[in-house]
């Protein structure tokens, strides 16, 4: 499956999708609010690493991808869970390079200006991400 981006897209989303994705975002940042107050901001931030748009996005994907496939007069069922699965593996590799930032941060906050830390784990997480993303089409 070849990935490309489609700025039309933005311009087709309705906004009640982008409404649930924003309600679903905030309960799951809330939540992680909640833990953090009742357990610490150290439990509470490894649910705020939750990527809280995930299911909203996987579904909007697969509701696109197969109205799409069906106006061409096929199924796309196959089309639609092959655009989720990339969706989702880009998640996790995004999970990976931001528990990259997190670590840097975490050992070079003390240290370091807090602009020069932000920044090079800012670029460490892109970096690591992208080339992850480049290992995992090798692969």
């Amino acid at each position: 499956m070849k990935l490309h981006v489609e700025p039309a897209a933005i311009t087709e989303t309705r906004w009640y999708e982008y409404a649930g994705r924003f309600v679903f975002g905030g309960l799951i940042t809330a939540g992680a609010g909640i833990i953090a107050k009742k357990l610490g901001p150290g439990i509470g931030g490894l649910f705020l690493a939750f990527p809280a748009i995930f299911p909203a996005g996987a579904t909007l994907i697969e509701k696109r991808e197969k109205k799409k496939k069906e106006a061409a007069g096929m199924k796309g069922t196959r089309r639609a869970a092959q655009a989720v699965s990339a969706d989702a593996a880009g998640a996790s590799i995004g999970t990976i390079g931001l528990s990259i930032f997190g670590l840097l941060v975490w050992k070079s906050m003390v240290t370091y200006p807090v602009c020069f830390v932000l920044a090079q784990a800012t670029v460490a997480w892109c970096a690591s991400s992208f080339l992850l993303w480049e290992l995992r089409k090798r692969i």
